[in-house]
């Protein structure tokens, strides 16, 4: 089975042809990075209108490459929340669009279900169950991952997300944007124990970030002077630590309380190196096995939304024309 996969939830263009679910024959991505860099975050208005230019051509070159045409597509998927909501309509309307006048069925994908898909496009994927933690800009989720379409949620934060502290910290030091690559690019020449930056809720499977930012504030005001260009790595090294322990300790004890031996990591924060040498030292150290996408399918991609869809697709789940974008929908399918 093929499936057209097509993303527009947050500031990416996506589309992506794979086959049954696991071959990925293209994955086009058209990104508005340089666009919101100017405003230290995306604008949705601007991201809206950039969708609009950017949906048609980056389907047509995902079909070239994927050496497809329309009338080879036995379906397509489209992700209709959570999100933005205009960027979200904008590859929902063009799915409805293809779908009406080609006579594909189509089918509304949850972002977060794609996210974990992603795992599936690995050369060696995991069996199921196994334990998926969520993270990105706008998610920390733990979920446990069973056989047919079963998520169960174990954790997730109770403020903001981990890769919104990223952004926010790197907003405050004026290091640059995206903040999460700045840093974790930055950090490798700091020291992570230099600095004590919180750990939050240490005893619950749940989340939460907000002191850990109002900490780094708290730091910046009670100095005299600005920091200094040398003092820039310790600082975002420690503070990119206090998430990354946050992150591992409570996914792998989710994955010990389930009796789990398979986690998978997914979500553009997993892009992050320092992330996916924890993980891999962690879960090695509690025998534990990691699961990790690729950086380029870890951030927003087609590729991911193509393989959640192909799993619906052939549990016979269906979308209809009157299918609308969502902003939130936290649970995934259960």
């Amino acid at each position: 089975m093929l499936v057209l996969g097509i993303e527009s939830s947050c500031d990416e263009t996506a589309a992506s042809v794979v086959r049954d679910g696991r071959v990925m024959l293209s994955n086009v991505i058209a990104s508005q990075i340089d666009v919101h860099r100017k405003y230290g975050g995306v604008v949705p208005e601007i991201a809206s209108r950039k969708h609009v230019e950017a949906v048609i051509p980056v389907i047509l070159e995902s079909l070239e490459k994927a050496e497809v045409t329309l009338d080879r597509i036995d379906g397509i998927a489209v992700t209709c929340g959570p999100g933005l909501v205009g960027s979200l309509l904008v590859g929902l309307s063009t799915a409805k669009a293809i779908a009406y006048t080609q006579n594909i069925p189509f089918v509304g994908v949850n972002h977060l279900e794609g996210h974990i898909a992603a795992v599936f496009l690995m050369e060696n994927p995991p069996v199921l169950p196994f334990v998926a933690l969520v993270v990105s800009g706008g998610h920390t989720n733990i979920y446990l991952v069973e056989p047919e379409g079963k998520y169960t949620l174990k954790g997730q934060t109770k403020d903001d997300a981990a890769g919104e502290a990223f952004d926010k910290a790197a907003k405050m030091l004026d290091i640059g944007y995206p903040g999460g690559v700045v840093i974790d690019k930055m950090s490798k020449t700091g020291n992570c124990r230099k600095y004590d930056f919180p750990r939050a809720m240490k005893d619950s499977n749940d989340f939460s970030f907000s002191g850990l930012k109002t900490s780094l504030l708290n730091m910046l005001k009670k100095r005299s002077t600005p920091l200094a260009p040398e003092e820039l790595p310790d600082v975002v090294a420690s503070y990119q630590e206090a998430i990354m322990d946050v992150l591992v300790e409570k996914t792998l004890r989710v994955a010990v309380e389930a009796s789990v031996s398979r986690v998978v990591v997914c979500g553009g924060v997993a892009a992050n190196s320092r992330l996916r040498e924890r993980f891999r030292e962690d879960g090695d150290r509690k025998k534990i096995d990691v699961f990790i996408p690729p950086p380029v399918l870890c951030t927003d991609n087609a590729g991911m939304i193509a393989a959640a869809g192909y799993t619906l697709l052939k549990r016979g789940i269906r979308s209809d024309l009157n299918l609308n974008a969502v902003s939130r929908w936290h649970a995934a399918r259960g």
